[in-house]
């Protein structure tokens, strides 16, 4: 239970490590570099824990649960792809609102500008795609698997 508790917070870890990353990339603010810095530093720390555990106790890891262990962590990037998409539609939408992001033309009917979708957003929303779609799909089949075989 140990071994499956550090390798989630390690999987935990490289994903902000991750949006730390992007954070970083795109906004080149301080505050950014610092959980950059920070996440790191728990990478490392939590990779050294789990390499003492697997040495000192090897008989954890022959215990250890790959089913559960993966199918927890594809319903983890499921929904974090899947809240990122919704939170790029919202942002999106919202623009789409606001008057000074399209002028009406000849006919009445709204012109929407370009700066309502910005490049960034429409890269992470179609970069997430393959990720959602991989883990959305184990996640969902592990999950039928369960329903149906183990309750017979």
């Amino acid at each position: 239970m140990i071994i499956t508790f550090l390798l989630l917070a390690l999987f935990l870890s490289f994903l902000g490590h991750i949006a730390a990353l992007v954070a970083y990339v795109t906004k080149r603010s301080e505050g950014s570099l610092k959980t950059f810095i920070n996440t790191t530093l728990s990478n490392v720390i939590l990779a050294g824990t789990c390499i003492v555990v697997f040495i000192t106790k090897p008989h954890l890891l022959k215990d250890l649960n790959l089913v559960m262990l993966s199918w927890i962590m594809s319903g983890f990037v499921m929904f974090v792809t899947l809240s990122i998409k919704i939170k790029i539609f919202i942002t999106i939408y919202r623009r789409a609102k606001d008057p000074s992001n399209y002028h009406l033309n000849f006919f009445g009917k709204r012109v929407l500008h370009s700066t309502v979708v910005k490049k960034m957003e429409l890269a992470m929303f179609f970069g997430t795609v393959p990720f959602f779609l991989i883990s959305g799909s184990y996640f969902m089949a592990r999950l039928i698997n369960f329903f149906l075989y183990k309750h017979l």
